[in-house]
């Protein structure tokens, strides 16, 4: 009998075993779908980036200070950006936030510091280096000034390096009159607006009150075209023929009207317009 339970409980375990011997089913496991990344921006290229020869200084050097946009010229001042904006951004956000380069050329010390990445050091480089431009254009405009005094004007050309020493920026419009006395010798110049020339700014009383003041003799007026278009619009020649007959009831005559660019000009007298 014993033997006999003993076979059965061997039967049994055998039974057992081979039923755990089962292969399993392996697992099969779902493939990750892929993370979409969410407002994912481009990197910024930086200076270091760009070719050699579109880098502001390489600019300077091949093709001239004269050649580089304000922007440009500007990123050479400030040197560096700041994080995550090569100094090419870093300068146009800056020319940006001031609206035109004569806002900047005029801004303060609390209004620089204010802006993100211009501490107190870079603020004493930008400001030290307008003000040394202001006074080269005060001592430029001051030498010609005391060069026309000591002759008589008789043509354009003795007037034309007189008037760019006063233009500041050739984008905006510049209306100026010169007064002369009896011997057509330069008493002063005027800035009478900035801005769109038009009939209601150039009026015929803000353009004489000045040389009703000093007895001017006669004036001469100029403005320029920031297009860099020489030739005189309906409105130029409008404004010209009011001036010289309100000149002449003033008894002050009208001598020359001058549309001036950076590199030439056009003289209403020389050309048979006045």
């Amino acid at each position: 009998m014993a033997k006999k339970k003993t076979a059965k409980i061997s039967e049994l375990n055998a039974r057992e075993n081979k039923g755990s011997m089962k292969p399993h089913k392996k697992e099969t496991k779902k493939p990750e779908k892929p993370v979409k990344k969410i407002n994912e921006t481009p990197k910024k290229p930086m200076l270091k980036d760009m070719d050699k020869e579109l880098r502001p200084r390489e600019k300077f050097k091949k093709l001239g200070v004269s050649e580089l946009e304000d922007y440009e010229l500007l990123a050479i001042m400030l040197r560096t950006g700041i994080k995550g904006m090569s100094v090419l951004d870093f300068s146009m956000s800056i020319l940006n936030e001031f609206k035109t380069l004569e806002d900047l050329y005029d801004a303060t010390y609390d209004q620089l510091i204010e802006i993100k990445g211009i501490g107190p050091a870079k603020a004493c480089e930008l400001l030290s280096g307008f003000e040394l431009a202001k006074k080269a254009l005060k001592y430029r405009a001051k030498k010609e000034v005391d060069r026309v005094k000591q002759k008589s004007v008789t043509s354009p050309d003795n007037i034309i390096p007189l008037l760019r020493s006063h233009i500041t920026d050739y984008k905006k419009e510049h209306f100026f009159v010169i007064n002369f006395d009896v011997r057509n010798r330069y008493l002063d110049i005027e800035t009478i607006s900035v801005g769109t020339l038009n009939t209601s700014l150039v009026h015929p009383r803000e353009t004489f009150k000045g040389a009703i003041k000093k007895h001017a003799h006669s004036v001469m007026v100029a403005h320029n075209h920031p297009s860099g278009d020489l030739n005189p619009s309906q409105e130029d020649i409008n404004i010209t023929k009011r001036l010289k007959e309100s000149g002449k009831i003033l008894g002050i005559e009208l001598l020359d009207h001058i549309i001036i660019t950076e590199d030439s000009y056009f003289s209403f007298k020389s050309e048979n317009y006045l």
